[in-house]
C-alpha cells in the first residue's frame, strides 16, 4: 500500500472514537441506573469504567506499535495462544459485531423512518420500509469501503465531526437547567449494605464495559497506519480521552435534568433529554443524530472486521482468498463483501438489547482479557518492529493488569446475573474451537494423500 494512501493521527483518532461513541450511550446508563443503589455508585461505575478503558487502550497501544500488523487483533492471540483460541474468539467476535452492525442500523431506521415518512401509519409498511433503510445503509457504506481506505477514512472524519458536534449541542445547554430536586444528594437514604453495592457496581459495570468497549479494533489497521508506532498510540489516547469527557458529561447531564430515578423509569433517555433542549422539533432532531450514529458506527465495523479475516485468511485458518485485496485500491474485497453479506442477513433477525449486551459482553470479556495479556508475552519476548521505534507503557505492569482484572470481574457479574447467558457463551467458544480442530485435522489428512 502507497504511503500517501496511509491514514494518519486524526483518521486513527476518529476511528477509536466512531468504534466506541454509538448508540449505547442513550440506552445503557438507563441499565446503570436501575443496577446502582445510589448517584455515588452510579458515576463510580462510570468513572471506573473509564479508567479501565484508558488502561486497557494504553494497554493495546503498546500492543500494536510492538505487533503493527493488518488485522492485529487476531494476530496477537494467535502469537500468544494456540491458534484455536485466536480462531474461536475471532469469530464469535465477528458475528457478534456483524450482528451489532445489524442491529443498530435497525435501531437508526426506526428513528429515521418516522422523519423520511411521517404520513405512513400502517406498521407493516413501515416495518417494511424500516427494514429497507437499514439494508441500504449498509449498502451504501460496502459501495464507500470499496472505493478505498482513505475514502472511508475521509467519510467516518466528517460523519464523527457531525456526530460530536450534534451531541455537545445536546449535553450543553443542560447544564443550564434547573436540576431535579433531591436526586443530586440523598443523605437521608438508607444505606442498602456493601453487598448491595457491589452487587449494583458489578452489574452496572457490564452495561458500562459495553459502552466503553470498541477501541481494540483499532490494532486490526496496524500497517495501514503511517508511523504506527507514534500515531497509533497517540491516536487511541486522544480518543479516548473525548469519549470519557464527552460520557461524564452525557451521564451528569442525564442526573442533572432528570434525576436518577427518572433515568431507572425511561425507556428513551435521549428523547426525554432532546426535549428539554429542542421541545417541540427534539424528535426530528435526536432521530438525525441517532441515524449519524448509525452511520458512523457502520462505516467504521466495515473498514474494521475485514481485516481481522485478512489475518485469517494469511494464517490459512480460512481461506486465502479472504487475504487477498484489489491492486488498485488495496481492498479486501473477498472479507469486505462476505462480511457485509452476514450483516444484511441478519438485519432479519433481532433479539432484546438486554440480552445482546450481556452476551456481547460476556464474549468480549474472553477476548479483551486474552489479547491484553498478550503484553506479557510480547515484552517478554521482546516483539518489537525493525525500526526500534514503538510507545512503551509507563505504569506496567499495573495498567494491564487492571484492565484484565476488570474484565475478569465482569464476567463473573454475568456469570451471577444471568448464569444461562455465560454458559451459553462458553459453548459457542467450545463450539469453534470444535471447528477449528476439526479443519486442521482435514488439512493434515490432505497432506498426507
Amino acid at each position: 500500500m502507497q504511503k500517501n494512501s496511509k491514514l494518519g493521527i486524526f483518521d486513527c483518532t476518529m476511528i477509536v472514537v466512531g468504534l466506541v461513541l454509538g448508540m449505547g450511550i442513550f440506552r445503557t446508563p438507563a441499565n446503570v441506573a436501575q443496577a446502582v443503589p445510589d448517584t455515588a455508585i452510579f458515576f463510580l461505575t462510570w468513572i471506573v469504567g473509564g479508567t479501565v478503558a484508558l488502561c486497557g487502550a494504553l494497554t493495546y497501544a503498546e500492543i500494536g506499535s510492538r505487533l503493527p500488523v493488518i488485522g492485529g487483533y487476531y494476530k496477537v492471540v494467535s502469537y500468544g495462544y494456540h491458534p484455536s483460541i485466536a480462531f474461536a474468539i475471532n469469530c464469535i467476535i465477528l458475528v457478534s459485531n456483524a450482528a451489532s452492525i445489524s442491529g443498530v442500523a435497525l435501531i437508526g431506521a426506526e428513528y429515521i423512518s418516522g422523519v423520511i415518512f411521517p404520513a405512513v401509519q400502517d406498521v407493516h409498511a413501515l416495518q417494511t420500509r424500516e427494514i429497507g433503510i437499514a439494508l441500504a445503509s449498509i449498502l451504501i457504506f460496502y459501495g464507500v469501503n470499496l472505493l478505498g481506505l482513505i475514502m472511508s477514512a475521509r467519510t467516518q472524519n466528517v460523519l464523527m465531526l457531525i456526530k460530536i458536534s450534534l451531541v455537545v449541542l445536546l449535553i450543553t445547554p443542560l447544564f443550564f437547567a434547573h436540576a431535579t430536586t433531591g436526586i443530586l444528594h440523598q443523605a437521608n437514604q438508607i444505606s442498602p449494605g456493601w453487598m448491595a453495592y457491589l452487587k449494583g457496581f458489578g452489574t452496572g459495570l457490564i452495561a458500562v464495559s459495553f459502552t466503553y468497549g470498541g477501541y481494540q479494533q483499532t490494532i486490526n489497521f496496524g500497517a495501514d497506519v503511517a508511523n504506527p508506532s507514534r500515531n497509533m498510540p497517540r491516536a487511541i489516547f486522544l480518543g479516548i480521552g473525548i469519549i470519557i469527557l464527552l460520557y461524564l458529561s452525557i451521564n451528569y447531564a442525564y442526573v442533572h435534568v432528570i434525576g436518577l430515578e427518572g433515568l431507572r423509569n425511561s425507556k428513551g433517555i435521549a428523547s426525554v433529554m432532546a426535549g428539554h433542549v429542542f421541545g417541540e422539533a427534539a424528535g426530528k432532531v435526536l432521530s438525525i443524530l441517532l441515524f449519524i450514529s448509525v452511520l458512523a458506527y457502520v462505516n467504521v465495523s466495515l473498514m474494521s472486521n475485514p481485516r481481522v479475516m485478512c489475518a485469517m485468511g494469511e494464517d490459512r485458518v480460512i481461506p486465502a482468498v479472504f487475504a487477498k485485496r484489489i491492486q488498485s485500491n488495496g481492498v479486501l474485497f473477498t472479507s469486505l463483501s462476505l462480511y457485509t453479506a452476514v450483516c444484511l442477513l441478519v438485519v432479519f433477525w433481532a433479539k432484546a438489547f438486554d440480552e445482546i449486551l450481556s452476551f456481547t459482553t460476556f464474549l468480549d470479556c474472553f477476548g479483551m482479557a486474552t489479547s491484553a495479556s498478550t503484553i506479557f508475552i510480547l515484552r517478554k519476548k521482546k516483539v518489537e518492529p525493525e525500526s526500534g521505534d514503538f510507545y512503551r507503557m509507563k505504569v506496567y505492569p499495573l495498567m494491564p493488569l487492571v484492565f484484565i482484572s476488570a474484565y475478569v470481574f465482569v464476567a463473573i457479574s454475568i456469570s451471577v446475573s444471568k448464569p444461562r447467558i455465560a454458559l451459553t457463551g462458553l459453548g459457542v467458544l467450545a463450539f469453534f474451537v470444535i471447528i477449528y480442530f476439526i479443519g486442521a485435522g482435514r488439512k493434515k489428512l490432505n497432506a498426507k494423500r
